[in-house]
């Protein structure tokens, strides 16, 4: 994979895409910058702060006017590269709102970058014109409370709300699993032909992916209400039998879905915490 770093790939006419050199367990090979548009473009999740991914976006944009630079969410792998870019083009910062939590105990994936400062906050259904077409904003929070996908004809792109290679980390207390598992829902309403996500290659059969994501979170609540049903559980003993053989580098992030879950199924009745131990409602 290493050749694809900081080469602009054709995806289809209009959008083309950027891979950064920031591979982890979170991010698959990278964080992936797409450029929308022909003349005129938008440059959506613009990522790191790595100077080589900066040059190539430059580099890619060539000439062109970019109008716009967008961002799906805060976390460090996805916006902190807006600045810069901005710096050298003069374009606005345009997307989500500003939004940066401060970690209790080891992080379960990347952490907030405090630094973004949007020139515009797009709400849900709110666009931009990139010569001549829209960039819509569709309001897609759980993964983060701020997150947007962003809507240009048929294609959505998705930034980690759905990911083309791995389930989404939804991690209190900004992850909430009932607000992602709506916006899931509203994902499998509409119409979109093709998904581009921030990591992971490009989703085909979006209704599909989509009803076996909300599938196996479901499959997943029932399961830690049995695991909890059968005794008084702490997280760590749920996710260990949730996850066996789980990559010890994702166990904090298995953690916090665990809690995301409990914490809505506390708020829907179905389970009771004493301290540290959770059990299924009586």
């Amino acid at each position: 994979m290493d050749a694809l770093y900081a080469k602009l790939e054709t995806l289809e006419p209009g959008i083309a895409r950027l891979l950064a050199h920031n591979p982890s367990a979170f991010t698959y090979y990278g964080t992936q910058s797409y450029l929308v548009g022909e003349t005129e473009v938008a440059v959506i999740d613009p990522g790191p702060d790595l100077p080589e991914h900066i040059e190539a976006l430059v580099h890619a944009i060539a000439g062109r006017r970019l109008v716009a630079i967008m961002c799906t969410h805060t976390h460090r792998d996805h916006s902190p590269a807006a600045q810069p870019l901005a710096n050298l083009t003069g374009a606005p910062i345009i997307g989500c709102a500003p939004l940066a939590l401060e970690a209790v105990g080891p992080r379960a994936d990347a952490a907030f970058d405090g630094d973004y400062t949007p020139d515009r906050v797009l709400a849900d259904g709110d666009s931009v014109e990139i010569g001549g077409r829209s960039v819509r904003a569709v309001a897609t929070p759980g993964h983060t409370s701020n997150h947007l996908c962003f809507a240009y004809g048929d294609a959505l792109f998705t930034g980690d709300h759905v990911m083309g290679w791995s389930t989404t980390v939804v991690v209190p207390p900004d992850g909430e699993m009932a607000a992602y598992m709506a916006s899931l829902d509203k994902l499998r309403q509409r119409q979109d032909r093709v998904y581009y996500p921030a990591h992971g290659p490009a989703v085909t059969n979006p209704q599909q992916y989509v009803r076996g994501l909300l599938g196996h979170r479901m499959q997943r609540e029932k399961q830690i209400l049995r695991l909890v049903g059968e005794q008084p559980r702490d997280i760590p003993d749920i996710v260990a039998n949730a996850y066996p053989g789980l990559d010890p580098r994702l166990v904090t992030a298995a953690g916090g879905s665990v809690l995301a879950h409990l914490l809505d199924l506390e708020r829907r009745g179905l389970v009771v915490r004493e301290e540290q131990q959770w059990s299924k409602a009586a």
